[in-house]
């Protein structure tokens, strides 16, 4: 996994402000409709909270010690609000095709190689995490 191109692709993808966490949520809802359930019924904040999360993800990206407590705090907080490990798998696959849509002639299979091992650790970790919630 290659942190600086996650920073530099992340840095690409957010010029793109609100519109990627629309397109995330529309993706993961219609591939997910019971998903739908698990939100508010506005999404304005909700939206917000998920660019902000992903910014600090990425921003920490290279940095495990302080990358690992934020994370085992999303994954506790989310289990508190019914997420459970079903869920990341898709969750994965949205946002994958998230930053695939918003990256353009810019993404390659290395790149994707990239987001599902960053995702799959990011996830790996919340699950511990909210395990032993």
């Amino acid at each position: 996994m290659d942190p600086q191109r996650l920073k530099d692709n992340f840095s690409q993808v957010a010029t793109h402000g609100i519109d990627v966490a629309e397109y995330f949520y529309a993706d993961l809802f219609e591939r997910n409709p019971s998903y739908r359930s698990l939100f508010p019924a506005s999404m304005a904040r909700q939206q917000q909270v998920l660019l902000g999360a992903l910014a600090q993800i990425v921003s920490l990206v290279d940095d495990p010690q302080q990358l690992i407590p934020y994370v085992e705090e999303l994954g506790r907080s989310h289990a508190g609000s019914g997420v459970d490990a079903q869920h990341y798998p898709e969750v994965g696959a949205s946002l994958v095709a998230t930053l695939k849509y918003f990256s353009g002639d810019d993404w390659n299979a290395e790149l994707e190689k990239n987001w599902v091992e960053a995702y799959g650790v990011v996830a790996d970790v919340m699950i511990k995490a909210a395990d032993q919630k």
